[in-house]
C-alpha cells in the first residue's frame, strides 16, 4: 500500500441542534448537524415541521418577489438613420 495518500482519520463526535451526540470516525474532527435520528419526525413518529431551510427556500426567499418590482414603460424607437452607399 503506498504511504501518504490516505486520510488522516480521528474519532469525531457529531452534535445535533437537539442536544444529542453520536461517536464516530470521520476525516473531521467536530461535525454539527440540524436533524438527527433522535428529533427527526421520520424516527420519532410526531408529525412536526422541520424548520430547516433548504436550497428552494433560500432562492425563494432571494428571487420571490422579482415580480413586485415596478417595471419600466416600453420606450418608443427612433427611426433609423438612412445611410448612404459609399463606392
Amino acid at each position: 500500500m503506498k504511504q501518504g495518500i490516505h486520510p488522516q482519520v480521528y474519532t469525531t463526535v457529531i452534535r445535533c441542534s437537539c442536544g444529542a451526540e453520536f461517536e464516530t470516525m470521520s476525516t473531521k474532527k467536530d461535525l454539527r448537524v440540524d436533524v438527527c435520528s433522535q428529533c427527526h419526525p421520520f424516527f420519532t413518529g410526531e408529525t412536526r415541521l422541520v424548520d430547516a431551510e433548504g436550497r428552494v427556500e433560500r432562492f425563494t426567499r432571494k428571487y420571490g418577489n422579482w415580480q413586485e418590482a415596478p417595471q419600466k414603460a416600453p420606450e418608443e424607437k427612433k427611426p433609423a438613420r438612412k445611410t448612404s452607399k459609399r463606392r
